[in-house]
């Protein structure tokens, strides 16, 4: 059945018992001649996706089979080429991350795909636009429901893969160093975690942006990449002390801003790292969620302490932050000067080993499961 783009703009298929019905009217779609249901020929029936049995380690993951989700008024279908893998991922398989409230429990916080079905209120997207999406869950599938706000245009000449790899670290970083953090052209940052996909993204972001930039990483090779990535300085933090380190390279005076993902023991080094008006930027506790602090280096150098977590922000907050990237970001993706890395891809149904290598922390760069 051939049907006409405006037709798929509009409708989209939802499954109710098993059915499938028009989302305008309520109308069950399997009642309905063929040449009034309006459904899109490559809409399939029903979509794979993973499944967490119970919390655990990651062969708690299986493959399923279910009914595609349906868009709201100012939501996108998309039909999903690649997901990205992030640690939040992990930490809802271990049962420590819940999905906020009204969010598919489908792991994946970001996807790349093309837009399948519009609701009814969406402006700017049409079916067949290729995007990319930050989404509050469901990813890990072959459709996937994504807010219109949270969605941006794939750069020119990105693969599926690479743009699967931006939303979650580029929106992570954007909101945390340059909303939240300040941080300007010619001031200096300390990024943690460095080989990373939030690392490597935000040592390219700083760097692209005029900043000087040391990094942490667990290994020389790890290092090397950060330096290769725009790094001014990469320090191996099982071979050397990184405070010490950026004491000797600022002359004593420290960084502008730290982005920390370790917590716990790092809180206190972080605070001494800072210059006076430095700005501490808390987006994760890789090692406890707890620490000390002398808050009279906190008061003597007026150091700010702040830090975001981004899934349970609203629609409005993360459209904000698309916007920005949009307007900021983007021309230097499209101009090829920053671009994700990509450490491996994995098919969607070797989901466990994806998981398995992320917890190893041996890979460098982004993971990304494709469809």
């Amino acid at each position: 059945m051939a049907v006409g783009q405006h037709a798929l703009y509009f409708l989209a298929k939802q499954y109710v018992r098993g059915e499938a019905r028009d989302v305008r009217s309520g109308t069950f779609l399997d009642s309905l001649p063929l040449d009034e249901r309006f459904m899109p020929d490559t809409l399939l029936a029903s979509m794979q996706f993973v499944t967490v049995t119970h919390p655990g380690e990651p062969d708690v993951m299986t493959m399923s089979q279910g009914a595609i989700p349906t868009p709201g008024p100012r939501d996108v279908l998309i039909q999903v080429a690649a997901a990205g893998v992030n640690r939040a991922d992990i930490a809802q398989r271990r049962g420590s991350y819940p999905p906020p409230p009204g969010a598919s429990p489908i792991l994946g916080l970001e996807v790349a795909g093309t837009v399948a079905a519009c609701g009814s209120a969406v402006e700017r997207w049409h079916v067949g636009d290729q995007v990319c999406a930050l989404v509050a869950g469901g990813g890990y599938a072959t459709y996937c429901v994504a807010p219109e706000a949270q969605c941006l245009p794939i750069p020119d000449d990105f693969s599926m893969v690479e743009a699967a790899a931006l939303p979650e670290t580029f929106f992570t970083v954007w909101t945390n160093v340059f909303q939240r953090a300040h941080l300007a052209p010619g001031e200096s940052v300390l990024i943690h975690g460095g080989a990373g996909g939030v690392g490597i993204t935000a040592i390219q972001l700083a760097h692209a942006f005029g900043a000087r930039v040391i990094a942490t990483a667990g290994s020389n090779a790890k290092c090397d990449t950060c330096l290769q990535q725009g790094a001014d300085l990469a320090v191996n933090y099982n071979t050397h002390d990184f405070v010490e380190v950026i004491k000797r390279h600022t002359n004593g005076n420290g960084v502008n801003v730290v982005l920390d993902v370790i917590g716990g023991s790092y809180l206190p080094r972080n605070l001494t790292a800072l210059a006076p008006h430095g700005r501490l930027v808390q987006i994760a506790f890789l090692e406890n969620r707890t620490a000390n602090v002398d808050l009279s280096l906190v008061m003597t150098k007026r150091l700010t302490i702040t830090g975001s977590t981004l899934r349970p922000r609203s629609v409005a907050e993360k459209g904000e932050i698309a916007r920005e990237l949009r307007e900021h970001v983007w021309p230097l993706l499209e101009r090829g000067i920053i671009r994700p890395l990509i450490d491996s891809t994995f098919p969607l149904e070797h989901v466990v080993a994806a998981h398995e290598l992320m917890e190893s922390r041996g890979h460098i760069g982004k993971i990304v499961l494709v469809m």
